[in-house]
């Protein structure tokens, strides 16, 4: 289960092309907007460049603590991850809650060599948005891979936790005996009700 581009225990960051596809989709969507805001005000061509580039400027700032701040790691049993600039965000996510990944690459992705992986987890299934995802990631296919190989590692160990399967009570212990005493009054009670 070992990969070249993600060892287990080691933190790793998108790929450096993450800042490039954030300013290229920043600026497509300033393109429309201010080109739109000029053709609605020319007269306040001027103030609305200026605007343009201070937003632009702002943009790019913040991109880059984006990225030095985003990293994620795959253990034995869980992915972890970290990002925020403001509002730092952690978590961690055992792969046997795991239900759904899939990859996503736009145009500007697809020319830059990236992918976002998400990842749906069964806590999250029902919400709109994954419960992580690993964005502009170079080699997304092998990481996906790995991830599923993990998934179905920890499955196969019995438990779904990965830990193993839970040892048995011994036949005539208490616990068993308490088990067996309940079912009997159940049972007792629901033949006095008929």
């Amino acid at each position: 289960m070992q990969s070249e581009h993600f060892p287990l225990n080691t933190p790793f960051k998108p790929s450096p092309s993450m800042v490039t596809w954030f300013l290229a989709n920043f600026l497509l969507l300033e393109v429309f907007l201010f080109g739109f805001l000029l053709v609605v005000a020319p007269e306040d061509g001027a103030g609305i460049l200026v605007l343009a580039l201070v937003l632009a400027i702002v943009f790019f700032v913040w991109v880059k603590l984006y990225y030095t701040s985003m990293w994620y790691e795959l253990r034995d049993d869980e992915m972890n991850w970290r990002r925020g600039v403001i509002f730092r965000t952690t978590g961690i996510v055992p792969y046997n809650r795991i239900t759904n990944l899939d990859l996503r690459q736009g145009p500007v992705m697809r020319a830059l060599g990236i992918s976002t992986l998400s990842i749906q987890t069964a806590g999250y299934s029902g919400q709109a948005k994954p419960e992580i995802r690993i964005e502009a990631i170079q080699q997304a296919e092998e990481l996906r891979e790995l991830i599923r190989t993990m998934v179905r590692s920890c499955s196969a160990r019995g438990d779904g936790t990965g830990t193993g399967a839970p040892e048995a009570a011994p036949a005539g212990s208490a616990v068993n005996l308490q088990i067996l005493e309940e079912l009997k009054r159940i049972r007792m009670l629901l033949e006095q009700q008929r």
